[in-house]
């Protein structure tokens, strides 16, 4: 894609490149109308003119509207593209008027003679090369760029070559008139081609007036909308899109999305789902307009997925209330729902207080799933200090090696490794030896391999058998921490 300063060269050098072209035709046209006493020359030339106006507000209004956000404009500028293309629509309407009046004024009074030279085919033949040219470039930078300053530019020039190309068909009657001594009203075909001319010029600048108030006043780009809807609507995770609104300034677009998204994603997960949304909403813009640049804002509304497990529920539940669950278990027992789990407090907090927080998230569970009859839940203080301890392993190698044989014994032979033995420092004092505590006061982290392809349960299973073995052996021990892993490949 096109980087930002590169489109902003291109948009430049374009809209200069008319600047130059609409000086050298509206010379040329004025010099022509002059000699030859045309009246649909001299309406070129006034338009012409008015080209050559429009083309310096694109050109200067695309350098203010390439400027970045500031403090005063925190959208950006772009919206002076637009604001100088009503003033050009207003420019168009006011030379249109002027040029029915001479026309008006010509077909009653025949006051003026013209000369069907070469020279005025000649001028208005290169006028439509030149406006040909001209919009074809304007027009697919602006396309390409997503600029609607230059895309008005581009179908103000287009008209141009319909407005020269009736000039040139008045002047040819006006010269066969001459040539073949015709009646001579049929010689003011050259101010009926003026009146034409003029039409143009105001249908042009009503419809160019209608878009540029269109964008000045946020009326909603037509079809984005629902091209940003559909688009977002097969983002994974998204479970409904609840509002889409865009409003466009100059080249930009800027849209705001609200959607609905399982309420058990974690922070992380709603993140990254935005940023996916996001993704989603400018690929679909730039399917139609690829040099657009498009600022998208989502907004996440967490709400229950209809997939949404009880446990998933009872997690998400408790993190509303800002405590932590684990080890949650449910079971259906006569046909209705019964769940139980751990509940963690503050260590420091009183049981009264404690209980007060488990009735609350018991009744707010119960409250939210109809389907469970009872919930059941299991006060925990876990301490959330750091623990000091020493790796004893070396100083008791028989236990080590026992506590492999019982493991091997139930995960097959070569599965137990890594054995770790703990206890914990003597902190009195600043003595840093490790306290004499008796043997079942040891801490155990042990590491067990497992078959690949084995179902987890199968594994968690299989570990809860080596824990309870070992305790029986020790029955004693401080923390068992059992690890199942795959053999390395």
């Amino acid at each position: 894609m096109i980087s930002t300063r590169e489109a902003q060269r291109e948009k430049r050098v374009v809209a200069l490149s008319s600047v130059g072209a609409a000086i050298g035709l509206t010379g040329i046209k004025i010099v022509v109308a002059v000699l030859t006493g045309s009246l649909g020359i001299l309406a070129e030339a006034a338009h012409s003119g008015l080209d050559l106006v429009a083309a310096l507000l694109t050109f200067f209004a695309v350098r203010v509207a390439d400027k970045p956000a500031d403090a005063t404009h925190n959208y950006g500028h772009g919206k002076v593209e637009n604001l100088s293309a009503f003033l050009e629509s207003g420019l168009l309407a006011l030379t249109a008027l002027w040029i029915i009046y001479e026309a008006i004024h010509r077909l009653i009074y025949h006051d003026q003679t013209i000369d069907a030279s070469i020279w005025a085919f000649t001028v208005m033949i290169i006028a439509v090369l030149v406006d040909y040219t001209r919009s074809r470039a304007l027009l697919r930078v602006a396309r390409r760029l997503g600029s609607q300053a230059l895309e008005a530019d581009a179908l103000h020039f287009r008209t141009d070559i319909w407005s020269s190309l009736m000039v040139i068909a008045g002047l040819a009657v006006v010269a066969i008139v001459h040539r073949w001594n015709l009646p001579a009203w049929l010689g003011q075909a050259d101010a009926v081609a003026a009146l034409g001319v003029s039409l143009i010029v105001i249908w042009v600048s009503i419809r160019l007036a209608k878009d540029t108030i269109d964008v000045l006043t946020d009326h909603a780009p037509q079809d984005i909308d629902e091209q940003i809807y559909k688009a977002i609507q097969s983002v994974k995770n998204v479970t409904e899109v609840r509002r889409v609104r865009a409003r466009r300034a100059g080249n930009k677009l800027f849209a705001d999305v609200v959607i609905a998204a399982p309420r058990t994603l974690t922070f992380e997960q709603i993140h990254e789902l935005s940023e996916r949304v996001e993704g989603a909403a400018i690929k679909s813009v730039r399917l139609k307009s690829p040099g657009s640049e498009v600022d998208v804002l989502v907004h996440v509304e967490p709400t229950q997925d209809p997939s949404e497990t009880v446990i998933e529920q009872i997690h998400y539940l408790a993190e509303c209330q800002g405590v932590h669950v684990h080890d949650v278990r449910v079971r259906e027992v006569n046909g209705q729902l019964e769940a139980d789990f751990d509940l963690e407090v503050h260590a420091d907090m009183d049981l009264q207080e404690a209980h007060k927080i488990a009735t609350n998230l018991e009744q707010t569970i119960l409250q939210d799933n109809p389907h469970l009859r009872r919930v059941t839940t299991h006060l925990e203080a876990p301490s959330a200090s750091i623990e000091r301890r020493q790796d004893v392993t070396a100083q008791h190698p028989a236990m080590a090696a026992h506590i492999i044989k019982i493991a091997d014994t139930i995960a097959g032979k070569g599965s137990a490794h890594d054995v770790h033995l703990y206890q914990p420092y003597l902190s009195l004092a600043g003595n840093t030896q490790p306290t004499q505590r008796r043997q079942e006061e040891l801490d155990l982290v042990l590491h067990t391999l497992c078959e690949p392809h084995i179902p987890l349960s199968q594994a968690h299973l299989q570990a809860e058998e080596i824990q309870r073995a070992l305790r029986q052996a020790y029955p004693d021990l401080g923390s068992v921490v059992i690890h199942t892993e795959p053999p390395e490949e």
